[in-house]
């Protein structure tokens, strides 16, 4: 398949601290690349060097064919970005929004493209409505309306539904995939696991440095990790007492039972070993949670400045 994205050896320094250290991404045209990782983790600075906002320290590769380093005011031309805050006019109604964006692109047949992004997005019969009464979920719609209207190649999507509502969450993600099927490619940071196991690919960042890459099933199978499930009376309550022994990686409570996880099926084992008589322990699939919690644990911090 044909690279949309291509970056290697990506680095960006501020102040002394490196928040991107030689991170490599690659996606494919027309997939959708989910893009993990904590707070401060350098998604942000990662997604604004893609789309030639910031320049690299270091680094560089291709987007749809041009050069990152030298073709950066035509990559942005074929590029979507959807920020974590929508910069929309609360006074504007969605149209006039959708107009204005228009008319910055310098777009010909704007009433047709508006028109359409209307329609596509779902907000034809809400046009009217002015933008700063608009909920979470209709305000991330008339955003991505926004992202598309220029047609671009790429979406670059910054957290785009943190504090959306589940049904708007889940109608957020089918747009993206219908996008996906007309061949655009998506590059998604995001928090929420279910959104990352909605993705063709995921890519996990921390620290700067890229940790993992792969599909859901690859990155997990990857972590070499175990998990076991108990239940029992008070399993739930065991997380504390167990976390931090000799094989657990971590522990933690769902609903009435407890869920387990290390990287050695015979440590892991022994160390619930204690409570066999009380709790029934079975083997049960790492979740994508736990990867990228195990991960955490295992990364260096190389943000720090040292003087």
């Amino acid at each position: 398949m044909t690279a949309a994205i291509d970056v290697h050896g990506l680095t960006k320094r501020f102040g002394g601290g490196t928040v991107v250290d030689q991170a490599s991404l690659r996606v494919d045209a027309g997939r959708i690349c989910g893009f993990l990782g904590p707070n401060g983790s350098g998604k942000t600075t990662t997604l604004r060097m893609i789309c030639g906002l910031l320049i690299p320290d270091a680094g560089g590769g291709t987007v749809l064919g041009l050069d990152l380093g030298h073709d950066r005011q035509a990559i942005k031309r074929q590029i979507g970005y959807m920020t974590q805050k929508f910069g929309l006019f609360g006074d504007l109604s969605i149209r006039e929004n959708l107009d204005f964006v228009a008319r910055v692109y310098s777009l010909d047949r704007r009433r047709a493209r508006v028109d359409a992004a209307l329609e596509q997005l779902g907000l034809a019969t809400r046009a009217d409505q002015l933008a700063g009464k608009l909920s979470g979920g209709w305000k991330q719609r008339l955003a991505l309306a926004a992202c598309i209207l220029h047609e671009p190649r790429i979406l670059l999507l910054d957290e785009p539904t943190a504090g959306v509502d589940p049904q708007a969450r889940r109608e957020f993600w089918d747009q993206i995939h219908d996008l996906a099927k007309q061949d655009m490619t998506v590059l998604v940071s995001t928090h929420y696991m279910d959104e990352a196991e909605r993705c063709h690919e995921i890519a996990y960042i921390a620290y700067g440095r890229m940790l993992a890459r792969g599909t859901t099933e690859e990155v997990i199978a990857a972590s070499g990790l175990y998990a076991l499930t108990g239940e029992g009376p008070g399993a739930d309550r065991l997380a504390r007492e167990i976390e931090g022994l000799p094989g657990v990686s971590l522990a933690a409570p769902f609903g009435t039972r407890l869920h387990v996880c290390g990287p050695d099926p015979d440590a892991l084992r022994r160390a619930v070993a204690p409570w066999d008589g009380r709790v029934h322990w079975k083997a049960s699939t790492p979740t994508l949670e736990d990867v990228f919690i195990d991960l955490m644990q295992n990364a260096t911090d190389n943000s720090v400045v040292v003087n």
